[in-house]
């Protein structure tokens, strides 16, 4: 029974998922069609919405193909192949291969989800060259799937927006609803929100196995594609093959970095945003390959994968500028008339579930954390505010439903998609099976926590 809903899901997503970019322009226009009755506005403030705000996630694009770029350069270090290779040689059958990188995905993801998309995937990409008969679709697919817990730990941008002093901000990212920050320890470390992880990092490496295809329809990848071509000594003979090949230059500028790391770290915690994570994976890559050229070569090579990142993010942005458009006349935008339809409907029992649910509605066109907040975050924590319902379990209700659609939303997917090789058609049948089982752990966990009042 298992096996025939992931390949019926399999199916219907093969069939009728097109190429990531298609999607973005079928989203953009279901986006540019709903939002005008429903917010009053008109086609050119639509258009002009869509057009200012297409350039609106360069810096973010930047930093996203960088994880994917540095993040391989970093991993195809001779000495970290053998680190990840002897990880990945715990799995000794395709079905360990699929629980192990799983496993190691969601903690990873837990830990840093820009660390964790690059790590699992190459984690992936391993497993394959080692484990035969291994379903390389669904190893990616598992990969991708630890994402699924990104927004419940270490690095979800809305429990540490909402632990973040500045009254001001906070006054303004949630609608005058908290004025003092809110402790990790009612948001990352609330107990509801450990079991909710807790469960899925228990269940999904052994449910993403279930999925594993029958030998006859196992899709596997050519090893030989694998393979990537070792650093190669040359022989420096002029003064600029000399420095090129120079230890020295490359220990110059890697103990600069690490001397700025520790100076970081020292006066901000442990605090890994996304500019901290690549430029971890930047240092680390320059040693690991230890020469100025080697590391142009590694570089170079990565960021072949990077192409998606590069066509489809400007046209999310313009997706997430049309959603936020406020009308001038109704005050209206399109996601704050879903935000505003769930809370219509909302109890102080069911506010959580709601709150979750409208949250993965609003991020399958907002994809983004420090958006998803910015839409929600004003509407959803008055609402929830006025019901008795604890701010700090609204914030982790909308980071989740932020994190779970992203289940069949390519545009996370995408680093992950260029390390491994691999079309979004190709793992997010998978996927799919991961949105349903993570959905019902989480409404669940919503419904049981509303019902009791635990937070």
């Amino acid at each position: 029974m298992f096996k025939k809903l992931t390949n019926g899901c399999v199916a219907l997503v093969n069939r009728y998922l097109p190429d990531p970019f298609i999607f973005c322009i079928i989203l953009t226009i279901i986006v540019f069609v709903a939002a005008m009755p429903l917010t009053g506005q008109g086609p050119m403030a639509m258009v002009n919405a869509w057009g200012t705000g297409v350039w609106g996630l360069l810096a973010f694009s930047m930093q996203m193909a960088l994880v994917l770029v540095l993040g391989s350069a970093f991993a195809n270090a001779p000495p970290i192949k053998r680190i990840v290779s002897k990880i990945a040689s715990l799995a000794k059958t395709p079905i360990q291969g699929i629980i192990v990188v799983t496993f190691f995905s969601l903690i990873a993801c837990w830990i840093n989800w820009g660390f964790g998309l690059v790590v699992g995937a190459i984690l992936a990409k391993e497993i394959a060259r080692q484990v035969e008969k291994i379903d390389y679709r669904l190893l990616i697919a598992s990969a991708y799937s630890g994402f699924i817990v990104w927004h419940a730990g270490f690095s979800g941008s809305i429990p540490l927006a909402l632990a973040t002093p500045g009254e001001e901000a906070l006054m303004k990212a949630t609608g005058g609803a908290v004025l003092e920050p809110i402790s990790t320890s009612l948001t990352i470390f609330a107990p509801y929100n450990l079991v909710m992880v807790l469960i899925i990092l228990v269940c999904l490496p052994f449910i993403n196995a279930k999925m594993h295809p029958s030998p006859d329809q196992v899709v596997t990848v050519d090893k030989n594609i694998l393979i990537d071509e070792a650093e190669t000594a040359m022989t420096a003979v002029t003064p600029a093959e000399k420095i090129e090949n120079s230890v020295v230059m490359s220990a110059i500028i890697s103990i600069a970095g690490i001397v700025y790391l520790i100076f970081y770290f020292a006066t901000n915690g442990f605090n890994l945003s996304l500019n901290i994570v690549n430029f971890i994976f930047l240092i680390l890559g320059i040693i690991f390959h230890r020469t100025p050229i080697n590391y142009v070569k590694a570089i170079t090579k990565s960021t072949k994968g990077a192409a998606g990142i590069i066509l489809q993010f400007p046209f999310y942005a313009g997706i997430m500028a049309m959603m936020t458009a406020v009308s001038a006349t109704t005050g209206l935008s399109l996601a704050g008339v879903i935000s505003n339809g769930f809370v219509a409907i909302s109890t102080p029992i069911t506010f959580p579930l709601f709150t979750f649910l409208s949250a993965g509605i609003v991020n399958f066109f907002v994809p983004s954390g420090g958006g998803q907040w910015a839409v929600q975050g004003p509407i959803m924590m008055p609402a929830g505010q006025a019901l008795g319902v604890s701010p700090a379990l609204t914030g982790m209700a909308i980071a989740w439903g932020d994190a779970w659609t992203n289940m069949i939303q390519p545009f996370w997917a995408l680093p992950a998609l260029g390390i491994a090789g691999l079309s979004a058609r190709d793992i997010m049948g998978y996927c799919l099976i991961t949105l349903f089982f993570a959905g019902i752990v989480v409404c669940g966990g919503f419904l049981i926590v509303g019902f009791l009042g635990l937070a």
